[in-house]
Order: structure tokens, then sequence, then C-alpha cells
């Protein structure tokens, strides 16, 4: 049976790819936002295929929270891609 703290040191990981437009980074992060997340992790970059890589790490979010954020990201519209996993 794991500890009870192992769920609170657990983080969640998102891997999103998009389209590489400018209001894809704002949109991400705002759904963190509304919920009063702050991520300690939150990376983006363009590749050559004019796609935008955003990688976002958030402390101590339980599972049901990483699926609904990441059924949140599929719901924009540029996003093709989106990735979620425990982590820790």
């Amino acid at each position: 049976m794991p500890h009870p703290t192992a769920a609170a040191d657990r983080a969640a990981y998102f891997h999103v790819r998009a389209s590489a437009e400018p209001g894809v980074m704002p949109r991400v992060l705002e759904l963190f936002t509304k919920r009063g997340l702050v991520p300690s992790l939150y990376l983006a970059r363009v590749a050559a295929d004019n796609e935008v890589m955003i990688e976002v790490e958030v402390p101590r979010l339980e599972r049901e929270a990483m699926d609904y954020l990441a059924a949140s990201m599929r719901q924009i519209a540029s996003v093709s891609v989106v990735l979620a996993a425990p982590r820790g």
C-alpha cells in the first residue's frame, strides 16, 4: 500500500502539441490559472514543422484534476496532441 504522503509528492506532467499561433500558449496556461495552480515547469518551443510544443508540470495534482485539465486542453481548437502522466 502506498504511503499516505505519496500522492502529495506526485506531480502531473503534460505534453501538448499545437499549431504555432499567438493565442495557444496563454489558452493552455489559463486552464491552470483559473484553478489557482502554479506550474513548477512551463516550457514552450516552436518545432521546425511550425507547431509549438508545450511542457507543463504541476506539483501535488490529483489524478482526476490531471485528467480534467488534459481533456480541457484537447478542446482548444489548435491543439492536436495532449499527453498527461503522473510523475514522482
